[in-house]
């Protein structure tokens, strides 16, 4: 069965973050890795950033062969990044044990990973190779999918998952309540009605898929709406 670990490391820790600390002062979030030949892609997010200096501080990194804009939305840039991997001893222990990369955020100072590993035994092997390659990682959580066919987020949609996550952040749930979903809507572009709707659509999903065990379908809603 495939298990999932929240892992932390500081960025210079591994060399894609040693290069992207030439993006200082800006939070990063890793978008895929896309296999390209034979090296993955990652393609990453940088949030309110001077696009011409992040391309000109990254273009002189020695791992870098090739940044490319691909989107900008919002006061967000969308990069691909082609690299050099074999530099990267992280990386190479992932793909090594055969793990894939589901999330990860991060900063000049550490990055938060969510990996996906096919057994409990391949996530073992990962943490004696970079205790062998002596890469200091932090261990936050480990998990399985409580259904196949769930996903990562237990069936949740990415915008799911995005509202809810934010709403826990900004004290939604808290007694008393910190935000409105008003200051949800503000803060994710969208309508307080989409908020709403967007957050019972994902807490239905949440407990159908976690805590309902008759459930053998796992749900995945195909009607979240794109606004």
């Amino acid at each position: 069965m495939s298990v999932i670990a929240e892992l932390q490391i500081a960025g210079s820790e591994f060399a894609l973050g040693r290069t992207l600390e030439a993006v200082s002062g800006t939070a990063i979030e890793l978008e895929n890795m896309v296999p390209m030949g034979e090296s993955p892609v990652p393609f990453f997010w940088v949030h309110n950033s001077d696009c011409e200096e992040i391309e000109a501080n990254l273009s002189n990194q020695e791992t870098v062969q090739k940044i490319t804009e691909i989107d900008n939305l919002n006061g967000r840039t969308l990069y691909a990044l082609e690299w050099t991997i074999d530099q990267d001893e992280l990386f190479r222990g992932i793909q090594e044990q055969h793990a894939q990369v589901l999330g990860a955020t991060g900063t000049i100072v550490d990055w938060e990973f969510e990996l996906r590993f096919p057994s409990h035994e391949a996530l073992s092997d990962f943490q004696r190779y970079c205790k062998q390659e002596q890469i200091e990682i932090s261990v936050r959580r480990i998990y399985n999918p409580t259904k196949p066919g769930t996903g990562p987020w237990f069936g949740l949609t990415p915008m799911q998952r995005e509202t809810l996550l934010l709403a826990t952040e900004m004290g939604y749930y808290n007694i008393p309540r910190e935000c409105s979903t008003i200051d949800l809507a503000e803060r994710l572009e969208i309508s307080d009605q989409a908020v709403t709707e967007r957050l019972r659509r994902a807490i239905v999903t949440l407990v159908s898929n976690t805590l309902h065990e008759e459930q053998t379908t796992p749900i995945q809603d195909v009607n979240e709406s794109q606004t």
